[in-house]
């Protein structure tokens, strides 16, 4: 079995690319805290390899920024390569098969909800206005793709 999940946050932000076939895809690195501290108090923190393709790789390079937290479900893939000076080196970087956005690279930029408690009015700002552009959804796209 050759089963990975993470969470970390993009050490930097995503560049979208197209293959020859027009695929999008792209290469990013997550940053992940490791479990325990080292003997200053300071945790350490693993610089994984990442690949996306397709609708992921999009949403990922549209939607997330330089420090996003992002959750990665995905298997392990290995690779030999002989660098430049002729030494002959092994790679390994996740192929993503699930992602999921955790979170902002700030803690303020948190969705704000009305509490019912302290305020009965309802409110006409768009909450999800900070995600980027707007998607609308098909009212009948489940029976059109998945139920037929």
């Amino acid at each position: 079995m050759n089963k990975v999940m993470l969470i970390g946050r993009l050490v930097v932000k995503p560049e979208l690319r197209y293959t020859n076939s027009n695929i999008a895809n792209t290469r990013f690195t997550i940053a992940v805290d490791r479990p325990y501290s080292k003997d200053d108090g300071q945790k350490g923190v693993d610089f994984i390899n990442v690949v996306a393709w397709t609708k992921s790789a999009e949403n990922i390079c549209n939607y997330l920024d330089k420090g996003s937290q992002i959750a990665i479900e995905g298997r392990i893939q290995t690779g030999n390569y002989t660098d430049q000076n002729g030494n002959k080196r092994t790679s390994f970087e996740i192929m993503a098969q699930n992602v999921q956005f955790l979170g902002r690279k700030d803690n303020s930029a948190n969705i704000e909800t009305n509490n019912v408690e302290n305020d009965n009015s309802t409110s006409d700002e768009d909450v999800f206005s900070q995600f980027g552009e707007q998607v609308n959804i098909d009212d009948n796209f489940l029976e059109d793709d998945f139920l037929e």
